[in-house]
């Protein structure tokens, strides 16, 4: 590799229809031809950023992989044109992306709190089965020159499975897409899984210890803090979600700040460790969109998210873009502090 390409690892949490903004973040990473992505970690929406983006790769480059990731956007935003989630018209008229006065949405919520997915007769499935056989080719993925561990969460033993480029199927990607209180979940190899937000989101570890790159750009969705307190009983079942899904990935980092600091970089895999740089691009916007907007199809919505973060990833490369190779722009021990 020329000494001014830098190889870099991504890891990209899920969020729903929120992953376009991920989408775009990719886009604009995609177009730095400095940059070499060895390997990315994805769990639910990015975990399907991942795929599409490492398969459009294997086809055709860049260009392949931000064509793809349009492709495969552009589908959603189709399929979900028939869903009854939909902008109630006061929404529409005011501009709010959100579907808190959606009926469709309202019942839907009531429903999952206490009615389960097997209550009903198994229909025809999810509809991103489809569009990810469609956008994805799975075939190509084994040999593929980008790494990719997609985390699904074990429901018999709560543990994460990590999904490589050898065993990644469709069904792989939906368990780890996989809400239990809206889809039954994903059975693989005889064992059931649901979402890996739960165990991982994004899982880092494998990055870590399977690619040879040292530096990492979390892409988050998934605000890890908030100024207002939540009142309503929406406001707190969601901030109670991100707690959970965000516990996972704060763990993570804290073990990588320890280990940072008690590994001896002397050996191959203290080195790892100790010589681990994390870098992190999000968006303040993520944290003001409401919580029902990820359930959200319409194109000018995705299109916008992809715009923001297309926005951040340029904002990090002017602010940070020097700092890739040499240093982690996340400080990582101030995660350390109150432990």
């Amino acid at each position: 590799m020329p000494a001014d390409v830098i190889s870099v690892d991504l890891a990209l949490q899920g969020g729903g229809a929120h992953g376009a903004y991920t989408w775009g973040v990719l886009d604009r990473l995609l177009q730095e031809e400095r940059l070499k992505i060895e390997g990315i970690s994805g769990t639910s929406a990015g975990a399907m950023n991942a795929a599409v983006l490492i398969s459009g790769h294997a086809k055709a480059g860049s260009s392949g992989a931000r064509e793809a990731l349009e492709f495969f956007w552009r589908r959603v935003s189709e399929a979900g044109r028939l869903s009854p989630l939909q902008r109630s018209p006061m929404d529409i008229l005011l501009g709010r992306w959100t579907l808190d006065s959606s009926p469709a949405f309202i019942a839907m919520d009531m429903m999952s709190r206490f009615v389960s997915p097997y209550d009903f007769v198994a229909t025809s499935g999810n509809p991103l089965r489809q569009i990810l056989a469609d956008v994805v080719d799975f075939e190509l993925l084994p040999d593929a020159p980008i790494k990719i561990f997609v985390t699904a969460t074990n429901v018999s033993t709560g543990r994460a499975r990590v999904f490589r480029n050898r065993d990644l199927t469709p069904d792989a990607i939906l368990a780890s897409a996989c809400l239990p209180t809206f889809f039954r979940a994903i059975e693989i190899d005889g064992e059931e899984y649901w979402d890996g937000g739960y165990s991982g989101n994004p899982t880092i570890t494998p990055l870590v210890r399977e690619c040879e790159s040292q530096d990492t750009i979390l892409v988050q969705i998934n605000p890890v803090e908030r100024r207002e307190k939540p009142r309503s009983a929406m406001s707190i079942l969601n901030r109670l979600n991100e707690v959970s899904f965000n516990a996972v990935l704060l763990k993570e980092l804290r073990m990588i700040a320890m280990l940072r600091q008690a590994s001896d970089p002397g050996c191959r895999e203290g080195a790892r460790w100790a010589n681990m740089r994390i870098h992190r691009i999000a968006s303040q916007m993520m944290t003001d969109l409401n919580a029902s907007s990820k359930l959200l199809s319409e194109w000018n919505f995705l299109c916008m998210l992809r715009d923001e973060g297309r926005r951040s990833a340029e904002a990090f490369l002017s602010t940070h873009g020097d700092d890739l190779g040499r240093r982690s722009t996340l400080d990582l021990d101030n995660l350390l502090e109150g432990i």
